[in-house]
């Protein structure tokens, strides 16, 4: 009998990724490809760098919610036009200040497309401007109740804001706020500022 198969059938067959859908593959292969020509910043990035792309190659479904229970996400630190301020969530399941984000889905045409959607999503803000390259990587475990997830390997971007802008609540958050670059809340803020200097990097660059 003639194995009618096309030849990529027949490499997702093997590599096991035959299940997963083709646009899960895409964005991991558009993450991949992001990641590989990323310059991490030091030493401690380079690490994580490395963790995301074995981790990626490990995981076909790896960018899917619905994947494993460690997987990808995507985030974005919004900043006003003179980098002073930054736009926070008060996350309603994590009951803290984060900057924006979330899983991707099926739709989006890549990460960077992900990251728009979620902080347009989140902030309520049309017409913001998320900058091209990823800013910082970060891996964390989850406490509360995030459901099958328990760890979160995030790409963040940032993102600048039209003057005059006005943000808006959305069914994800408790609140969201404009905080001061130098005054972040309490209890984020060692895990917020690393991230707000690197956002205030690439927008000054």
């Amino acid at each position: 009998m003639t194995d009618r198969r096309t030849g990529r059938a027949l490499e997702q067959e093997a590599d096991g990724t035959a299940a997963v859908e083709d646009a899960w593959l895409r964005l991991r292969d558009d993450a991949r490809a992001r990641l590989e020509a990323w310059q991490a910043p030091d030493a401690a990035q380079e690490r994580l760098r490395a963790e995301f792309l074995d981790h990626l190659a490990a995981h076909p479904d790896a960018m899917s919610k619905q994947g494993p229970p460690a997987h990808l996400t995507g985030s974005v630190v919004v900043l006003d036009a003179d980098g002073t301020s930054t736009l926070l969530t008060h996350h309603r399941r994590a009951l803290a200040w984060f900057q924006l984000g979330g899983h991707y889905e099926a739709g989006d045409a890549s990460v960077w497309h992900a990251a728009r959607r979620e902080a347009t999503e989140e902030s309520g803000i049309d017409g913001l401007t998320v900058l091209p390259g990823i800013v910082q990587l970060d891996r964390h475990e989850l406490v509360g109740d995030f459901g099958a997830c328990r760890e979160h390997l995030d790409v963040r971007f940032a993102a600048v804001v039209p003057r005059g802008a006005r943000a808006r609540v959305s069914e994800e958050s408790l609140d969201v706020r404009w905080w001061p670059v130098d005054d972040l809340p309490e209890g984020t803020r060692d895990e917020l500022r690393p991230l707000v200097e690197a956002g205030l990097r690439a927008l000054r660059h």
